[in-house]
């Protein structure tokens, strides 16, 4: 009887709190709904579309009225002689961005922290983060007329190769045309976090280490760079966790078949198979592969943080 009464009355306590909480945060909570509307349509709610790789999905027989084929469409997947391509050419897009891209802005972070002058602070963030406001198709166009034959960059190229050609058409040079690019447009706005981070470490740290003797360098090895350490984990671990999660935007405005050999990712392949050939139920199921990886790569990175430095996202 006794614990009976003790639950009511914790639930009692618990209710009140909530109340009172709710009442007090009112603001917040009415603030926070349409975030909450947001992520439950175009989010959790599509989900259940992702029945259709299970399916031959007809638009004409709708959800319900189409066959249901079990693992077919994956089977397909996977004897595809596109599939060891398509997940080849992902896993080395997508690991040589994160080798090169990820700490990109952490250093630009680590530069701008360092600069004295405001005035040139200031220069150097804006025309930074100008790339990331442009809209992709304009960028992709950009990067089409300068690696074209006749533009500046095919140019200087061939100029070093003994020919001049649509760099675009070379199976080879994708790769470093994707990467290079993808740095240039998203350097400057992703190392915004990081300088958030910096801006909350105590000054009162760096002016006890100057007093010490400590140079600028040894400032930045023992001060700047552990106070973030745990925002750079954070983010580390998010990116793994989109590593396979390639946007097939970019890919689709710069590849041609001549290049898909090196080119062609498991986005843009369910792009294709879904748009072009209107193949649903292979299409979604080849996307529901992609995201399951990711979903395990989240978890192993976020394994492996906990086990070897002892910070991770849960």
């Amino acid at each position: 009887m006794k614990t009976i009464q003790r639950i009511k009355y914790n639930n009692s306590s618990w209710l009140g709190r909530c109340r009172k909480d709710l009442s007090r945060n009112k603001g917040a909570y009415i603030m926070v709904i349409p975030v909450i509307l947001f992520y439950f349509l175009f989010h959790y709610k599509p989900m259940y579309g992702a029945l259709i790789a299970f399916k031959d999905y007809s638009p004409r027989l709708g959800f319900a009225g189409s066959a249901w084929v079990g693992l077919k469409n994956f089977n397909d997947f996977f004897s595809s002689p596109d599939f060891a391509r398509l997940l080849r050419n992902t896993i080395v897009i997508s690991g040589t961005n994160l080798i090169f891209a990820f700490p990109a802005p952490i250093i630009l972070a680590l530069f701008l922290n360092e600069m004295s002058s405001l005035k040139l602070k200031r220069m150097v963030q804006t025309a930074s983060y100008l790339p990331h406001f442009i809209s992709l198709v304009v960028v992709c166009g950009m990067i089409k007329t300068f690696v074209g034959a006749d533009g500046i960059i095919g140019i200087l190229v061939g100029y070093f190769r003994g020919k001049t050609v649509n760099l675009l058409t070379e199976q080879d040079l994708f790769l470093p045309i994707y990467v290079i690019s993808d740095i240039w447009q998203g350097v400057g706005w992703e190392s915004i976090i990081y300088l958030a981070a910096l801006s909350a470490v105590d000054v009162e740290q760096y002016e006890a280490a100057e007093i010490d003797g400590a140079g600028r360098m040894a400032r930045m090895l023992h001060i700047t760079i552990p106070s973030i350490q745990m925002t750079v984990i954070t983010m580390l671990i998010l990116r793994v966790g989109r590593l396979m999660n390639l946007g097939y935007e970019k890919i689709i405005l710069l590849y041609n078949p001549a290049i898909y050999e090196t080119s062609d990712v498991i986005s843009s392949y369910v792009y294709r198979m879904g748009f072009e050939t209107q193949n649903w139920g292979y299409s979604t199921a080849v996307g529901l592969f992609n995201s399951v990886i990711n979903l395990v790569l989240l978890l192993a990175a976020n394994l492996f943080s906990r086990k070897t430095t002892g910070n991770s996202i849960w």
